[in-house]
């Protein structure tokens, strides 16, 4: 079960999903218009990578290998 992850919001067991906050288009209209808001907004969005479950976007994935994963499991 390597790299599996546990959501503690909804109990979903799986692969995380990476986002990135913001909006593609507003970087590129911000880059193709402005230089330094392009610069400043890029680095934003870069800062807000963030792995979260697929199945409700919660930000709280876990390791099953962990005690608070297993707790969870057994509890359940």
């Amino acid at each position: 079960m390597a790299g599996q992850m546990l959501c503690t919001n909804c109990g979903y067991q799986g692969q995380p999903e990476r986002i990135i906050k913001g909006s593609v288009l507003v970087e590129i209209f911000l880059w193709l218009l402005f230089l330094l808001p392009g610069i400043i907004y890029s680095i934003w969005r870069c800062s807000t990578k963030a792995k979260v479950c697929p199945n409700c976007m919660a930000p709280n994935m876990i390791p099953l290998d962990s005690p608070v994963a297993q707790k969870f499991l057994t509890n359940k």
